[in-house]
């Protein structure tokens, strides 16, 4: 008894000992830590919403609990077969090409030598990035709209092609909304890669150079395997948000055009336009409960996986 007595004090002594010596980098911390407590843990209490039918008069707490009739709304909707199919055929896709071609852009700029071109390559492939998806949304109209499109016009007087109404055929979005995707966010996940790139040691290449290897062959057996673990991390992470789509890409960019819908409606699109006719919020809370706990799942799956094939590369 007075063993584990003793051992309790030391351990409290070595932690206020501890927190003496580090307490500089621990105040740094406090911000952090409020953070992550009022933006990230704080709001999971908000999640009762998904089982209540809120009642604005008595407010969140006071409304009674309706148990799944939130739930069922996204289940048994005619639409929900087609909203569930292409939000995870969309992220599906733009991981299988999103990484790859940000893995491409990252090495082709570590390629490149001297100071300021690599920088301004850098720089102009990030610029999208930061547009808003309202400004894409013009974007991508003043190329693809039906009277004065720079598209319609390349068919019309180039390829001597009748026009299209793009944003009448839904089975044109698809390639578009791909393209969009990549174009907005590929320079900006580069740079993740291409940090990872840089950090390699340089000896590695020079070895390989004495042995006569080849440009190619150095990204082969050099680049890609040491950067694997971070391909592997933004997969996995890639993976968590399968069931998320991106509510700008697929609202602002096709103008909301009811006549898309079949392919560019989403869980998140629908839920908002749903969401406004409505005004009920416990839907919407049901959507985000849904979401984040598929999510989880699908994490945990995906990073048991890669510990069973791979330990040293799994998240925990």
């Amino acid at each position: 008894m007075k063993k584990a007595n003793s051992t309790t004090i030391m351990k409290k002594k070595w932690s206020l000992k501890t927190f003496r010596r580090y307490y500089a980098l621990s105040l740094m911390a406090v911000p952090a830590v409020l953070y992550l407590l009022l933006n990230n843990y704080l709001p999971l209490l908000g999640l009762s919403i998904a089982f209540k039918k809120v009642n604005y008069v008595d407010g969140i707490w006071k409304s009674p609990w309706c148990g799944w009739d939130n739930f069922r709304f996204l289940f048994l909707t005619p639409d929900a077969y087609t909203i569930t199919r292409n939000t995870i055929c969309y992220n599906l896709v733009f991981i299988l090409l999103g990484i790859p071609s940000a893995v491409f852009i990252a090495i082709l700029l570590n390629e490149l030598r001297g100071r300021f071109l690599p920088r301004l390559y850098q720089s102009s492939l990030i610029i999208p990035y930061l547009i808003s998806f309202t400004v894409v949304g013009y974007i991508v109209y003043a190329f693809l709209s039906p009277d004065y499109g720079i598209a319609n016009l390349f068919l019309e007087k180039v390829l001597g092609r009748e026009a299209v109404n793009w944003y009448a055929e839904a089975a044109k979005w698809p390639p578009v909304l791909v393209f969009v995707n990549l174009w907005k966010n590929c320079g900006y996940s580069s740079v993740m890669y291409l940090a990872a790139i840089m950090g390699i040691d340089a000896t590695y290449y020079e070895a390989a150079m004495l042995d006569g290897a080849s440009r190619w062959q150095k990204i082969r057996y050099i680049t890609l395997p040491s950067i694997q673990p971070v391909i592997i991390m933004l997969l996995l992470l890639n993976i968590g948000r399968i069931f998320y789509a991106d509510f700008g890409l697929f609202y602002q960019t096709t103008m909301n055009s009811g006549l898309l819908h079949s392919t560019t409606n989403v869980i998140d699109t629908y839920v908002y336009r749903a969401l406004l006719t409505t005004g009920d919020i416990g839907m919407s809370a049901a959507a985000g409960c849904y979401q984040s706990v598929i999510g989880f799942v699908l994490v945990l799956g995906a990073n048991l996986l890669t510990r069973k094939y791979s330990s040293e590369n799994a998240l925990f």
